[in-house]
């Protein structure tokens, strides 16, 4: 599929509504070109972590360590870390800088480059399942933690854009694997798009 693109600019990603951001993010591009192999995929899945008030965010309560530093930088800035000492995943830093408001990507649809990211997850066969989970889609697309504290809007490795994609319908729910927020593991922040084969969990 060939799609015309438009990179996005830093106020997209400088909203203060950490959650209008994971709205709008869906149905964007993400642009991969790591060691030369140049990858597109469509975000189908996010969710937002304000750094304010939200006791799932790990930057919660003004947590500041050198994992979290990275959160305090302006929006547009990439945000990956090792969970479980396994799986990278990828985050989009959002608001002002030193506000720590971010969006975890959790799933895409290939675009562009799909047998490059079908070699990297080690299979041929175009199954939504090897694309939708956060640590599935960073192996597709080849991020890891050295593209960590990346500026999106200004680098030609890693960045987001939009190809006019209209997304119609939005589902919003609780997010997934943060039992541990309490009352906050309720906020209906998780959202993909309704129909969309290519999410973590319908």
């Amino acid at each position: 599929m060939k799609v015309t693109k438009k990179r996005l600019g830093r106020a997209f990603f400088q909203n203060p509504d950490v959650v209008e951001v994971a709205k709008s993010l869906l149905g964007k591009i993400i642009c991969s070109n790591v060691d030369g192999k140049y990858c597109e995929a469509m975000i189908t899945e996010t969710e937002a972590y304000a750094g304010q008030n939200d006791k799932a965010c790990h930057a919660h309560m003004g947590r500041f360590t050198k994992r979290t530093a990275t959160m305090y930088e302006k929006g547009g800035t990439s945000y990956v870390y090792l969970c479980y000492g396994i799986h990278h995943l990828f985050n989009i830093v959002t608001n002002i800088e030193g506000k720590a408001d971010a969006v975890l990507i959790r799933a895409i649809e290939p675009i562009n480059g799909t047998a490059i990211m079908l070699e990297r997850r080690k299979t041929t066969r175009l199954n939504p399942i090897v694309f939708s989970g956060p640590g599935k889609l960073t192996k597709a697309l080849a991020i890891d933690k050295s593209l960590n504290a990346l500026d999106l809007v200004y680098n030609d490795i890693l960045y987001i854009a939009d190809h006019n994609f209209i997304v119609n319908d939005i589902v919003k729910t609780t997010r997934i694997g943060i039992d541990y927020a309490d009352e906050d593991a309720l906020l209906p922040w998780r959202f993909y798009i309704s129909g969309n084969k290519f999410v973590s969990q319908p």
